[in-house]
């Protein structure tokens, strides 16, 4: 019960130190005595960043979860199965063949990407031995490098590389307020994920008892898969690529609460959240009063966290 109020708690303090934080002069006595310039500051940028850091965190955490209960595999997440490289090429496709497409369209394909490679991938685990719980993550990474090799190679033939890479790099220092709107659609992704608890708690426990269960396996699969390649998506489109978060937090996050999804789901949510704010929070103040991406600071907090847990599973076994 501590831990579930510490994480709620440490989210308030998070999201203020997130509003009042960065180059642009802004406290809370300028905002009480009604500075012009200092409300705009945290109207345009401050706010819509915090809410869009606070959404996408936890958007990435919770889909990282339900990939790992949906594969039945605690090392798999949205950017470790390809379906982030998916989206990336969907994207270079639109850069090429669309150059004036709005954001709307261009999430449209991302989604459509994404989705069609999660199914392929999907497919591809029912040919792997299910003895190695490390099998699966592995051959998803190489998936994804294979999809990103011929993003790359277009990229590369047709000079596009620099803008995509630029693009699609962890970033909330472009977000802006008339920009961010896109990544509310993670909302109703959100309210559909815990509508559809109970079935992807039973989808955990095998094909063949959820099958006896009555639960429709396939058709389950696809409607949550469906659900995560659109929030990661939006959130991919709108931020860039985040790794790892979706890995290291729901580990982390079922390891103390448990398994079960009523327990866990909306603490993955609350952490993925914190644990992205703070490392913006360093993003913003490693080098101020320059910012490194995020993504760069993800990556190595995370990357760390992921070599600590395959070292413990492999000391627990």
């Amino acid at each position: 019960m501590l831990v579930k109020k510490l994480g709620i708690f440490l989210l308030v303090i998070l999201f203020f130190l997130s509003i009042f934080s960065g180059v642009g002069e802004m406290s809370l006595t300028g905002l009480l005595q009604g500075t012009k310039s200092q409300w705009l500051l945290m109207e345009e940028t401050r706010l819509p960043r915090s809410v869009s850091i606070i959404l996408a965190g936890s958007m990435l955490s919770i889909c990282g979860l339900v990939m790992q209960k949906v594969l039945q595999n605690r090392f798999v997440s949205t950017s470790s199965i390809g379906m982030m490289d998916s989206a990336r090429l969907g994207i270079l496709l639109v850069m090429l063949f669309m150059p004036n497409s709005s954001i709307w369209q261009r999430s449209l394909v991302a989604f459509i990407f994404s989705y069609a490679g999660v199914l392929a991938f999907l497919f591809l685990t029912r040919l792997l031995p299910k003895n190695n719980p490390l099998i699966v993550p592995l051959t998803g990474m190489m998936f994804g490098n294979i999809i990103g090799a011929v993003a790359n190679f277009f990229g590369y033939q047709f000079q596009l590389v620099q803008n995509m890479s630029s693009w699609l790099q962890g970033n909330f220092a472009t977000v802006m307020k008339e920009d961010y709107r896109l990544i509310y659609l993670t909302i109703p992704v959100f309210m559909i994920i815990f509508l559809l608890l109970q079935q992807i708690m039973v989808l955990s426990l095998g094909d063949d008892l959820a099958q006896n269960l009555g639960v429709n396996v396939k058709g389950m699969q696809f409607v949550i898969l469906g659900l995560v390649a659109l929030g990661s998506s939006v959130v991919l489109i709108m931020v860039g690529s985040v790794p790892f978060l979706g890995i290291v937090v729901p580990n982390l996050v079922t390891w103390y609460f448990g398994d079960h999804l009523n327990h866990s789901l909306a603490f993955a949510g609350i952490w993925g959240a914190n644990f992205l704010l703070i490392c913006d929070l360093l993003a913003r103040n490693l080098i101020r009063p320059y910012e490194l991406p995020v993504s760069v600071v993800v990556g190595v907090i995370g990357g760390i966290i992921f070599l600590l847990l395959i070292v413990r599973r492999r000391n627990f076994t």
